[in-house]
């Protein structure tokens, strides 16, 4: 089977209220989906990230692909990498090739009518989830209610709110919204935390010590997750576990931080470091140094995947994407329980809605 030249569509949704984390705010999210075609079928892929993204699948990805065998995803992932040498692969590159090769096997599945779980092999029937949200900029009513819905409502038993406000200048209000979410969940849920790497290293490991009161037992990028010293130093001093990983490009960036010792869990996300395939590889190198990995964000594009994984910890079940995947496609999976269980359908199970949504198309 041939494949036929993808078609590129970008969007931009709103959020359902401003959204910030500890360094960073946004108003919209921007959702640049590649679909790829071989015979009868086609196949879905998508990513997050600026408009740009889409611009580069079409002008220098889509090109290289077309005419190609859509069974050999090795080696047009191989070609996509290599071709982006001179270009850079971190950032727009690395997000439309991780787009595209999301695709790829999504069609690779659906030409062999399989599900995508069952191409891959499963060695789970359902994967974990924990909700992700509560961002800095939510009012204590609109927190609780956040999290009521996700542990009372949904029962999933964990939940990660946003902390690090202003770059760590308002740490008092981290850990007042910290014990609020605890006294929201009650004692058995578990309780996660992201800084965005807000905060200074030694300002990290005093925090690490007050969420240690309040049973969070996952510190998501305490301090930026380019300082693999400084992740290493509040892993060392802390008792939660440290996480980070959400901006890996590429494997290399994978084995630098698993071989410095930076995290407990290592997070990887499908939509950034070059699609399924590439998780799929940082997945086995963690599983190598005895680490399991948690999928960042975009739940849908990952769930077939993580099925795959001896070593999957649970899905980010993160607000906005969670909200706009339900919007695009039909077939968005049910996280009530805790879990989600993809090997259902062909492919990864999703169909986009395309009139429905086209009203939040920009390209």
């Amino acid at each position: 089977m041939k494949l036929r030249r993808p078609v590129v569509s970008v969007y931009t949704v709103p959020t359902d209220a401003p959204e910030a984390d500890g360094t960073l705010s946004w108003d919209s999210t921007t959702m640049v989906i590649a679909e790829v075609s071989a015979g009868d079928a086609t196949g879905t892929g998508w990513t997050y990230g600026p408009a740009a993204v889409g611009d580069f699948l079409h002008e220098q990805l889509s090109p290289l692909v077309e005419g190609r065998s859509a069974l050999d995803i090795p080696a047009l992932h191989d070609a996509m990498c290599r071709s982006v040498r001179n270009t850079g692969r971190p950032g727009i590159a690395a997000a439309a090739i991780s787009a595209l090769d999301i695709a790829l096997w999504d069609l690779k599945a659906r030409l062999l009518e399989l599900p995508l779980a069952r191409l891959l092999g499963v060695a789970h029937e359902s994967v974990p989830v924990y909700g992700s949200g509560g961002f800095t900029t939510y009012h204590d009513t609109h927190l609780a209610a956040q999290l009521n819905g996700w542990v009372h409502g949904q029962h999933i038993p964990r939940v990660k709110i946003k902390i690090g406000e202003g770059w760590g200048r308002a740490v008092t209000r981290d850990l007042a919204r910290v014990r609020a979410a605890r006294h929201v969940i009650g004692v058995d849920a578990e309780l996660y935390v992201d800084a965005n790497g807000a905060y200074t290293r030694k300002q990290a490991v005093r925090v690490g010590h007050a969420l240690a009161e309040h049973g969070v037992g996952w510190f998501e990028e305490p301090v930026s997750s380019d300082d693999l010293t400084g992740l290493r130093l509040v892993r060392d001093a802390v008792v939660c576990d440290v996480t980070a990983g959400e901006y890996g490009y590429d494997l290399p960036y994978f084995a630098r931080m698993i071989t410095a010792g930076a995290v407990d869990c290592l997070q990887i996300d499908a939509t950034r470091c070059g699609g399924l395939t590439e998780f799929l590889r940082a997945a086995a190198l963690a599983q190598a140094h005895g680490l399991e990995v948690s999928a960042h964000c975009a739940p849908h594009a990952h769930a077939a995947a993580a099925a795959s994984l001896p070593n999957i910890r649970h899905l980010e079940w993160f607000h906005d994407h969670v909200r706009i995947e339900d919007m695009f496609f039909d077939g968005a999976l049910d996280p009530t329980g805790g879990e989600v269980r993809p090997v259902c359908g062909i492919g990864h199970g999703l169909t986009l809605r395309t009139e429905e949504v086209e009203q939040y198309r920009v390209a």
